[in-house]
């Protein structure tokens, strides 16, 4: 378990060093890190293709192929994806995971377990925990796990609209894997997500939204998303 006293929160984004000048230092050992220290720079892999059958098996939600292309294009706020981090494989809890695709808002919750039941009340919970809900929430775009099988019926219930990828195609919620990831360096696979404390979950989706990005203009996430918080309260 990381020591989550030692995460990091910057204050002044104008004391933040590039990427470039960070990699260029490490490079010339300039710092007390490798390459192989860095976890996205050694993480990375290339894709590669596969020629895999993506056709959707007994799906009864919309496929992200009827998705609208402003969604795709990230142009309008208020569309998440989903996903689920699992900690040890039987008698777990597991984090469920949900990333708005403009804004990279991350949301954290810990559920009882990967089953359909615990997904649907924990976005039911959420409904009445984020003000202004209906509007921040307008689709979400989830995988084929049997977790996600009845979301589009929950979905409909609360006026969100629910797109499945296709299978073997976790690239399709980007935003989400990636997040995902980050979520890794602090959550070990393998450790027992029942052991972290609502607090040190808390602390992971904090560092998350508050973290200067530069697909964001080096904007944190907490504050594009207020923004357009703001944008829609304005337009109703």
């Amino acid at each position: 378990m990381c020591n989550f006293s030692n995460l990091l929160i910057y204050s002044n984004k104008d004391e933040v060093c590039s990427i470039g000048t960070l990699y260029t230092y490490t490079n010339r050992c300039l710092l007390k890190i490798r390459n192989i220290d860095l976890p996205e720079k050694a993480g990375r892999r290339v894709k590669r293709k596969t020629k895999k059958d993506k056709k959707h098996k007994r799906l009864k939600g919309i496929s992200i192929e009827q998705r609208p292309e402003m969604i795709s294009s990230r142009e309008q706020f208020g569309h998440w994806e989903i996903d689920l981090v699992i900690g040890k494989q039987s008698k777990d809890r597991v984090l469920l995971t949900l990333t708005e695709r403009k804004t990279r808002k991350e949301i954290i919750r810990r559920i009882s377990g990967k089953t359909v039941r615990a997904v649907g009340s924990c976005l039911k919970r959420l409904q009445k925990e984020i003000p202004h809900f209906d509007k921040v929430f307008r689709s979400i775009t989830t995988d084929n796990g049997s977790e996600f099988a009845q979301l589009w019926k929950t979905g409909k219930k609360m006026g969100i609209d629910i797109y499945y990828a296709h299978p073997y195609s976790s690239y399709e919620r980007g935003s989400n894997e990636n997040a995902n990831r980050i979520i890794r360096r602090f959550v070990r696979k393998g450790t027992a997500i029942k052991d972290y404390t609502k607090k040190q979950i808390q602390e992971v989706e904090n560092w998350i939204n508050t973290m200067y990005r530069k697909i964001l203009g080096w904007r944190t996430s907490e504050e594009c998303y207020a923004e357009e918080v703001q944008k829609l309260l304005a337009e109703s």
